[in-house]
């Protein structure tokens, strides 16, 4: 399919719409895809909010690779990628379709990035065990595009913004992960506690709520240069950059609101964003 014709019928499969909004989720434990709390009702009265998508591109925190890689199958299977948790958990199945034709479109449009399109993924658990609160039937597809471990935020920032047309073809643009994200520090002890974070993470927290909600986002680009508190927040990128991407969508009069916005054992933070 690399002819200019089969490109245009490409771009036809995604009728024009009013531009999307832009996600980012803090997904937080497996677990919240079966369990019921107070992040799980944040995501699906968020739900209620959105419009339906023609299809939805998700940016996880577990598809970190060498390169970029988009989905490109057409029944992607789902990825139980944890261990220890209950078998109720391994037995949850989001059978969406792929989109074949938006990884085509996706690839085309991150140009001159070499973009390969990916028959074995699937859909992980950054992707499945939130989006299942948002579109419980499955109804709508599903691609990911995976995080090149090899770039700066930088990068991923600007990368995002080409992906920017797509948000008027119908398409739900989701980056999943945690902002505040250190599990070697977690509290095990207090995971029930409510909005139960250490010192740094607090200030972690603060300021990076500060930055979203002034609009400064180079400061979140350059992450790897700020303070202490920034360092312990976000010890490896993984768990990070899918906020990048959402920032890299918004468009400059577009507003940005923060939900389930709370600390979690002590080194977690839920804190989501949506952009429209």
């Amino acid at each position: 399919m690399n002819t200019l014709n089969d490109l245009h019928k490409i771009s036809g499969s995604f009728l024009n719409t009013e531009k999307m909004p832009v996600l980012f989720l803090g997904h937080g434990s497996p677990m919240n895809a079966i369990e019921e709390n107070q992040f799980v009702t944040g995501f699906r009265n968020l739900a209620k909010t959105l419009p339906q998508p023609n299809a939805i591109l998700c940016i996880s925190a577990h598809w970190f690779t060498n390169g970029t890689k988009v989905t490109a199958m057409e029944m992607p299977r789902t990825i139980h990628d944890f261990g220890g948790f209950p078998q109720a958990l391994f037995d949850v199945q989001y059978p969406a379709k792929g989109s074949p034709e938006l990884a085509l479109e996706t690839k085309q449009l991150l140009t001159p990035v070499e973009v390969e399109l990916d028959e074995h993924w699937g859909l992980d658990h950054g992707a499945w065990s939130v989006i299942k609160h948002l579109y419980p039937e499955a109804n709508f597809p599903v691609i990911q595009l995976s995080i090149d471990y090899t770039k700066s935020g930088q990068y991923h920032f600007d990368l995002a913004q080409k992906l920017s047309a797509l948000r008027t073809r119908g398409i739900l643009i989701v980056g999943s992960g945690n902002i505040v994200h250190n599990l070697g520090l977690v509290d095990y002890r207090n995971f029930e506690k409510d909005n139960y974070g250490y010192d740094w993470a607090i200030e972690a927290r603060s300021t990076i709520n500060d930055y979203l909600l002034d609009g400064n986002f180079q400061p979140l680009i350059d992450f790897e240069k700020q303070s202490k508190a920034f360092q312990l927040a976000i010890p490896t990128p993984e768990h990070y950059l899918p906020l990048i991407y959402t920032l890299g969508l918004k468009g400059k009069s577009e507003e940005l609101s923060l939900f389930n916005d709370k600390l979690l054992a002590g080194s977690l933070s839920m804190t989501s964003v949506k952009i429209m």
